[in-house]
C-alpha cells in the first residue's frame, strides 16, 4: 500500500452527506462548530460563495472547490455579493439528500452547494488529520491538469441532480474519492512546504516514511533511514526536519502511536502485543509513550467509543 492510502487508511474516515443547498441572491449561512473526530467540508457544484472562517478570513469558493475543517471550525457561508439576506431558508427533500433553499425556483440558483462530514477517530487519525491546514481548501480554477479530480466532481453533480437508485452510496462512496484526491493534490502543490504531504510528495524522504510506516517494530535507525532516502545521516535528519517540522525520531513516535491506535480499535490483541508490534519492548514502556503522545492510557483509548456509544444512547 502507498504511503498516502495507508495515511487515509489509519485515519478511517467515514464519509456522511448531510445536505445540498441551491441559494440564490443573498445568503448568510452559520456552521457551529463541531464535536472532536467530525470534520465538515463542503464541495461547490456550481455557482460560488464566501466562507468566512472563525478568525474572520474570506475565502473564496467557485465550481470544484473543496473545502474541509479538520478540526471542525466554526465557519460561515455567504453570497459573493455579500447582499442581505431577505428570504428564508426552507428544508424539504429531494429523493437523495436533504434540500436547503432561500428560494421558491425550481431552476436558476447562484449556489449549489454540497455539505457534508467526515467521522474519524481521534488518535487513529492524528497523523493525518492533525497535519492539515484549517481549513483545507483545494481549487480547481483554472487547472487543466486535474481532469480526473474534475471527473469525479462532474459525476457527483450528475448523480445529485439525477438522483436516481443508489445515487446517495454513489456520492457518498466519491467523497471519499474526493478526499484522496484533494490530499494528493495538496502535497503535490506544497511539495516545497512542510508537513506529512509535503513528505509523502518528496520522492527521497517519502520512501523512508513508507520504511516507517511499513514495519514500525523496527529499531530505526537515522542512518538506515537516510539510506532509504539515499542521503547521509545528517543530510537526511536535516532535511527531513525542514519538510516535517519535526525530529525523525519524533515523526517515528508518531507513525507508532498513530499504528497503535488503529490496532487498539480495530483488534483484540492485548496491549503488550500492540507494543510490541509498535517496536516497544515492553507494555510498561509502551503505556509511558502512548500516555505521552496520546493523553490517555491504551486501555482507556481502547473503551472510548463504547463509552461514547453508552453516553449517547
Amino acid at each position: 500500500m502507498d504511503t498516502l492510502s495507508r495515511l487515509i487508511d489509519l485515519a478511517r474516515p467515514q464519509a456522511s452527506l448531510d445536505l445540498r443547498c441551491l441559494l440564490a441572491g443573498g445568503f448568510d449561512i452559520d456552521h457551529a462548530p463541531m464535536e472532536a473526530g467530525i470534520a465538515p467540508f463542503h464541495l461547490v457544484l456550481d455557482g460560488a460563495c464566501v466562507v468566512e472562517t472563525a478568525s474572520g478570513a474570506q475565502v473564496a469558493l467557485q465550481a470544484g472547490d473543496f473545502m474541509l475543517f479538520p478540526r471542525g471550525a466554526a465557519h460561515r457561508v455567504r453570497d459573493t455579493g455579500r447582499a442581505a439576506a431577505t428570504a428564508p431558508l426552507t428544508l424539504s427533500h429531494d429523493g437523495m439528500l436533504p434540500l436547503r433553499r432561500n428560494d421558491g425556483r425550481d431552476a436558476g440558483a447562484d449556489l449549489d452547494l454540497l455539505c457534508g462530514r467526515f467521522v474519524y477517530a481521534p488518535g487513529s487519525s492524528a497523523l493525518l488529520l492533525d497535519a492539515l491546514p484549517d481549513p483545507f481548501h483545494v481549487s480547481l480554477g483554472g487547472v487543466q491538469t486535474l481532469g480526473a479530480l474534475q471527473t469525479v466532481i462532474a459525476l457527483m453533480r450528475a448523480e445529485a441532480e439525477q438522483r436516481l437508485p443508489g445515487a446517495l452510496a454513489i456520492v457518498t462512496a466519491l467523497s471519499h474519492a474526493l478526499f484522496a484526491m484533494a490530499l494528493r493534490v495538496h502535497g503535490h502543490r506544497n511539495a516545497s512546504g512542510s508537513g506529512v504531504l509535503a513528505l509523502v510528495a518528496d520522492a527521497r524522504l517519502g520512501a523512508s516514511v513508507q520504511g516507517m510506516l511499513s514495519a514500525p517494530e523496527r529499531a530505526w535507525t537515522i542512518a538506515e533511514l537516510g539510506e532509504l532516502a539515499a542521503m547521509s545521516r545528517a543530510t537526511y535528519a536535516r532535511h527531513f526536519n525542514e519538510r516535517a517540522g519535526m525530529t525523525v525520531m519524533d515523526f517515528l513516535t508518531r507513525i507508532r502511536m498513530t499504528i497503535a491506535c488503529d490496532l487498539l480499535l480495530r483488534t483484540q490483541r492485548s496491549a503488550a502485543e500492540i507494543g510490541e508490534a509498535v517496536g516497544y519492548q515492553s507494555e510498561a514502556a509502551f503505556g509511558k509513550a502512548f500516555q505521552q503522545s496520546v493523553g490517555m492510557p491504551p486501555g482507556r483509548y481502547r473503551r472510548q467509543p463504547q463509552e461514547n456509544d453508552q453516553k449517547s444512547g
